[in-house]
Parts: structure tokens; sequence; C-alpha cells
């Protein structure tokens, strides 16, 4: 039987665009997936989950990973680190799921450098800058010089949109839902060069 091979699936665009909301909404229809969270050396906060989070690891753990290349990413933030480790997401991968990541376009890129023929891409918008602006007010979570910053974010983030595979604009949510599930399911039938020459050997009847 032909061993499953995840992909990846990342996930762009302004904070306020609904990112999070399309994957909440349509994960009961994407599949077995695994949503990359950051690793960090900071101690939890108080209700917050090893694994649901974040994934917790010491200063001497983290800094062993960085010499080995285990993070696609990584910042030191107010003396602690912060970055996505590539552990999981392969263990992920070789379990044959989606791997999710919701990340900027900086780090969009990073991906596409080191991970390429597995990745497929969206990013997600809203339809203009002034309903970004008009979300943003409206959860009223920040005040007015992050939401500045965040609008400030917005109009650098909208240049790179053709870096990314597929556009879905989130203006009726029930539609970018459906947006959303088609393109993680053509993630899943993404193929890597070395998975596919694989299968070339399978199919000629050659060990891998």
């Amino acid at each position: 039987m032909q061993k499953k091979f995840g992909s990846i699936l990342i996930i762009s665009g302004p904070s306020g665009a609904g990112k999070s909301s399309l994957i909440n909404a349509a994960k009961e229809k994407i599949g077995d997936y695994y949503f990359s969270i950051s690793t960090t050396t900071r101690p939890p906060r108080e209700g917050e989950r090893e694994g649901v989070d974040y994934h917790f690891v010491d200063k001497e753990t983290f800094e062993a990973d960085i010499r080995a290349g285990e993070f696609l990413e990584y910042a030191q933030v107010h003396g602690n680190y912060y970055g996505t480790s590539l552990k999981p997401v392969r263990e992920a991968l070789e379990a044959g799921k989606l791997v999710i990541f919701d990340i900027d376009v900086q780090g969009h890129a990073i991906a596409r450098e080191r991970m390429g023929d597995l990745v497929t891409s969206v990013f997600v918008t809203t339809p203009t800058l002034e309903e970004l602006e008009r979300r943003l007010r409206s959860r009223a979570t920040d005040g007015e010089e992050i939401i500045q910053k965040r609008i400030q974010n917005a109009l650098v983030e909208i240049e790179y949109i053709t870096a990314y595979d597929f556009l879905i604009v989130n203006d009726e949510f029930e539609k970018a839902v459906d947006s959303f599930i088609a393109v993680a399911k053509a993630a899943r039938l993404k193929k890597g060069r070395k998975q596919a020459l694989q299968f070339i050997n399978r199919w000629r009847g050659q060990e891998d």
C-alpha cells in the first residue's frame, strides 16, 4: 500500500481578515490536519497548555535546535525565544496530515525557500481597506495605536498577493469557507518532487 505523505498549506493575510474564523469553520471538512504552533522559551502563562498554545522548551534545548537547523524561523523577544520548529511539522507530514501555517508574508517567503514544492499558499483579505478597518474597530480589542499599526501592516502585506497560489476575498463568509475547503483539498493533492519520484518508481515496479 502506498504510504501517505502530508502537505503544507500556508494562510496569510491582514489581522482582521478572518483567517482563524475560516480555519475553525472548515476544520470538520478538511480532514486530518496539524495546525503549526510556535515554540518558546518563556514560561507558560496561566491557562496556557503545552501543545495547544505553544510548545514550551528551555533555552538550552531551543539553542541546540537552532544550531541543528530545526527552525523554519525564530526570533528573540524580551529575552525569550519564539520560533517555528520543524520537528512537529515533519512528524505531521510523515503521518500524512495537512500542516497549516498561519504566518505573515515574510514567513511565507522563508517557507517557500525551505519547503518549496510541498507548499500551497492562500492569501485571505477583506474586499477593501475600509472594510478591514471597520472589522478591526468592531472587534473592540485593540487601542487606536494598535489599529493604525495593523492597517499600515496590511498596506504592506497586500502587495504580496501575487506570491500566493490562491486569493480568498472574505466578503461573504460562507462562500469564503467553501473556497478555503477547496484550497485545503487542492493542497492535499500536491506532491513534492521526492514524493513524485517515489510514485514513478512504484508505478514502474521498482523499489523507492
